[in-house]
């Protein structure tokens, strides 16, 4: 807009595109190694499966679902999605509701919680669009000290008290961008805190299915006594993003005031789309789906670990026991935002770290994903990185 009597609205003056959302459009060039994603490998989308389900619901109730449908969610699929909530999150939910990706349940927590200034406490680093629907509302973002396992809960209750927070996001398991996954203890002191201090808690769990290796831990949701821990979840992960089928599920009171400013936003999320995730709770075909994903998944991953233990300097990564992402910190002086631009320049795709940290720097760390390349590209794509980082150690 070059009129200067058109002015955007300040929610915008400090929030710039998605990061990955930018590199995507280089993704899509001929012979590009993408570490750059989050997407599952084109392997584990089931496309059959899914066609199937859809001439299925569609011979069986196609005029209702090609209609306007509720707000709160196409009725049968509430009816399966409800259970298969507390299972996951080892707790009675009072309400849940479909949502359009797990994105836009915390874009409707936020509209739902937060005015202007009001602080939320984040991990750092975190999820990029999810940091950039809350800045969005205007939130005022701070961020919580991590260790290797997750955030340390000394800390996260000295900026509760110092801060005041609506609420708080967390992804306990298998983080993005890092792959940490948080302890048992901590997880029961998040839900502590919350409800000592009338702390909101989203809890985002998308990537809890994906665990190649090691125990599952209970989720934050398990240890809520007072309502305060807001359960969001994702088929993206497990299904197909493309489908675009979350949920948010807890408190009634919560869920409505969601459901409210859903009905301003899409109406309702895409009735087929609902049908066909809730064939595949109400069929049990997830498990045997999950369990094929995960194995070639956790080759996957461990094969990448070996990759970097090859690499030269001081490279230090995380080690997780499951989910997408793996995090990298470069030998310090090394710039990943400027190296980017040689690594795509060999065909070659990751993003630097410092777009998931609030307060930005840490310069010189990246995420990796391996999901959506082969073995060999893995091979291929870490020799060129290793090769790039060996030219700038001194």
């Amino acid at each position: 807009m070059t009129d200067p009597r058109i002015q955007f609205a300040h929610r915008f003056d400090h929030v710039s595109g998605s990061a990955i959302r930018e590199i995507f459009k280089v993704i899509a060039q001929p012979g590009m190694i993408s570490f750059a994603g989050g997407n599952p490998s084109q392997d584990a989308l089931p496309d059959e499966t899914v066609s199937a389900l859809a001439v299925q619901v569609l011979r069986d109730h196609g005029k209702q679902i090609l209609q306007y449908g509720a707000t709160e969610g196409y009725p049968s699929f509430v009816e399966s999605l409800k259970p298969y909530v507390e299972k996951i999150a080892g707790a009675p939910v009072p309400a849940v509701l479909p949502v359009t990706g797990s994105t836009q349940a915390m874009d409707l927590l936020c509209k739902a919680l937060i005015d202007p200034g009001d602080a939320i406490l984040v991990e750092n680093p975190s999820f990029l669009g999810n940091l950039q629907c809350m800045k969005l509302y205007q939130a005022n973002l701070v961020p919580v000290e991590s260790d290797g396992l997750g955030i340390l809960t000394d800390d996260l209750e000295e900026k509760i008290r110092r801060y005041h927070p609506k609420m708080l996001y967390i992804i306990p398991t298998f983080q993005n961008p890092t792959g940490k996954t948080l302890p048992l203890e901590r997880r029961k002191k998040v839900a502590e805190l919350a409800e000592q201090y009338g702390m909101i808690v989203a809890e985002d769990d998308p990537y809890r299915d994906l665990r190649y290796e090691g125990d599952p831990l209970p989720a934050i949701k398990s240890f809520d006594r007072s309502g305060h821990v807001m359960f969001l979840g994702s088929f993206s992960k497990i299904i197909s993003p493309g489908l675009r089928v979350g949920f948010i599920a807890g408190d009634a009171d919560i869920v409505r005031k969601c459901t409210v400013g859903k009905q301003s936003t899409d109406v309702h999320t895409a009735n087929l789309n609902q049908a066909i995730v809730d064939q595949y709770l109400r069929q049990n075909l997830l498990p045997d789906h999950i369990r094929r994903i995960c194995e070639g998944y956790g080759k996957k991953m461990k094969l990448m670990q070996d990759q970097l233990s090859r690499f030269p300097g001081d490279v230090r990564y995380t080690r997780p026991e499951g989910g997408l992402f793996i995090w990298a910190e470069l030998p310090e002086g090394i710039n990943a935002v400027d190296m980017l631009q040689e690594a795509i320049a060999r065909k070659v795709a990751y993003v630097p770290g410092t777009h998931f940290c609030v307060d930005g720097g840490h310069l010189n760390t990246i995420r990796l994903n391996f999901s959506n390349s082969t073995e060999e590209q893995i091979v291929e794509g870490m020799s060129i990185l290793r090769e790039i980082i060996g030219s700038k150690i001194k």
